[in-house]
Formats: C-alpha cells, sequence, structure tokens
C-alpha cells in the first residue's frame, strides 16, 4: 500500500446505496485537491445481496490498484451483515468503524468484541426514512464519515449535495438528502 492513503471499506447490501456514496466521497476528495479512487466489488449480485465497495484518498498520487485489504475505517451500512461477514479484517487494532445502528457504541463494542476499535454510531436507517421516506442510508453513513474524518465540515458536504443532486433530482429529493446529512453530523456517537 502507499504511505499516506486513507483506505476506507464499505459494507453494505446491493440496492442500499454504498457505491453511489463511495463515488460522491472520492468527488468530495477531489474537491479538497486529493487524489482519489472509488470502485465496488461484486458480480451480478440481485439487491439485497451483501457488496463491498472501497475508497482509497492520499496528498499524492496513488499507486495502488488493487482491493482494499487493510482499511482504516470500515462503514456497516447494513447493520444485518456485521452477523454475515468478517468487517474487522484487515483492520489494524485503532481503526475506526462507523456502524448504521440505533445502538450506542459502547453497546455495538461489546455485541461484536470491538473494543480494540473506535466505533461510532448512527441510526442511518431511522434518518433515511424520517428524511427521505424510504430506508435509503447511504447519505445519513456518509454524513457520519464526513463528520468522522473532518474531511468536508458540514456546510462544505451540503454544498456538495445540493450541487450533486441538483441536476438529477426534484427539489424534494434533494432538500430530503440534505436533512439525511445534517441529522448524521448532528447524530453521529463515539467521536473522540
Amino acid at each position: 500500500m502507499d504511505c499516506n492513503v486513507t483506505e476506507i471499506r464499505w459494507h453494505a447490501r446491493g440496492g442500499q446505496g454504498a457505491v453511489t456514496a463511495a463515488k460522491m466521497l472520492a468527488e468530495m476528495a477531489l474537491s479538497k485537491g486529493l487524489y482519489f479512487q472509488a470502485f465496488p466489488e461484486y458480480g451480478p449480485e440481485r439487491m439485497g445481496a451483501p457488496i463491498q465497495c472501497f475508497n482509497r484518498l492520499s496528498g499524492e498520487p496513488i499507486h495502488t490498484y488493487c482491493g482494499v485489504t487493510s482499511p482504516s475505517i470500515v462503514v456497516i451500512v447494513d447493520p444485518t451483515l456485521c452477523d454475515v461477514v468478517d468487517f474487522t479484517s484487515g483492520l489494524a487494532p485503532g481503526g475506526r468503524i462507523a456502524v448504521n445502528t440505533g445502538e450506542c457504541p459502547d453497546t455495538v463494542k461489546e455485541k461484536y468484541n470491538l473494543h480494540d476499535y473506535q466505533v461510532c454510531t448512527v441510526d442511518a436507517t431511522r434518518i433515511s426514512m424520517e428524511c427521505l421516506g424510504r430506508a435509503m442510508p447511504n447519505v445519513p453513513m456518509l454524513g457520519a464519515l464526513l463528520k468522522m474524518t473532518g474531511l468536508l465540515t458540514e456546510e462544505e458536504a451540503i454544498g456538495f449535495i445540493s450541487e450533486y443532486f441538483g441536476h438529477k433530482f426534484p427539489e424534494k429529493v434533494i432538500r430530503g438528502n440534505i436533512a439525511a446529512l445534517q441529522a448524521a453530523f448532528g447524530e453521529v456517537q463515539g467521536l473522540e
């Protein structure tokens, strides 16, 4: 792996928008002058099947072109995957994990024996239901990740979401995604 590269692995199910969130994160990194990669790892899986996608972010050119095996951050978009996949694989002690759950970080640490990691939680599914009217937890999880990393401020992220969705979706969808992002920024737990 290249030095000074932040590697992120997302665990989700097909249809939850994780690939879109990883691409949005890459474009956000570009807006900060960073080098980036964003790519999924899945085949012909159907909606609801477990998937992974990845990001690499760096202030220098990235010369690694394989899947992320030693992430510094893991994002769990679908909490049911915690019982199905080895989401800590390759994550060094001290690594960060963001989990979509209404449980507090200490409960998640106990439940999955994650005492060697920094665990953050946000109820992204509830947020998406309240703000978007459907379970689409990708933008709230992206908001939690941004808050964890400090890559973008809340205001910068809102501006990005407005522009990113502005040409593709009606105003109601844009407002809903902004509200979901803001809620995640405000509700993420476990930041040190």
